[in-house]
């Protein structure tokens, strides 16, 4: 240890989290962490198999690259929360995972190829699990702050003045201004 207190690897390592992509039981929930150890996501209703599919799913559903999972993993926390407070959310969720983990051959959906996925999602598309996860990313992502800046986007500007004040007139990316 440092002058300065603990690193992250001795922190850690000191509280038994020291391997990636765990789950730990934390109370009533369970945490999971991501595999590089950038983010964590403590969950109240949803098990680890349902979160980190349903991370992926929101991944496929509206696909960046510029974007790492830990958008995504925010927009699966908003459904647990709900989930932790509406048993009727909780169990669309969870019988909706086992849904799409059947929908191609009883294989779970985490360890289908690329194609399969995409068969998968077509199958429950019009379901109402597919539509409440597809609502959910399309709110919970496209209205994070967090991910504007990947998008190029500044954010409202009616509380500036409106646009017209803040680079509307820039043609700076025009050529021949």
């Amino acid at each position: 240890m440092s002058q300065t207190g603990m690193n992250r690897r001795q922190f850690l390592q000191s509280s038994g989290v020291a391997v990636a992509g765990t789950v730990a039981a934390v109370g009533a929930g369970t945490v999971l962490i991501d595999a590089n150890g950038a983010w964590a996501l403590s969950l109240k209703a949803l098990d680890e198999h349902s979160a980190k599919t349903l991370v992926q799913l929101c991944r496929r559903m509206y696909p960046h690259d510029r974007l790492g999972d830990v958008h995504y993993a925010k927009v699966v926390e908003g459904l647990d929360g709900k989930a932790a407070g509406d048993p009727a959310t909780a169990k669309l969720l969870a019988e909706g995972v086992a849904g799409l983990d059947q929908a191609v051959g009883g294989v779970k959906w985490l360890h289908l190829s690329d194609g399969y996925k995409l068969e998968a999602m077509k199958r429950i598309e019009s379901t109402p699990f597919f539509q409440t996860v597809r609502g959910a990313v399309v709110t919970g992502l496209y209205n994070d702050p967090n991910v504007w800046r990947h998008f190029g986007y500044e954010g409202s500007s009616w509380e500036f003045g409106g646009y017209i004040n803040r680079g509307f007139d820039d043609l700076a990316w025009l050529q021949d201004v």
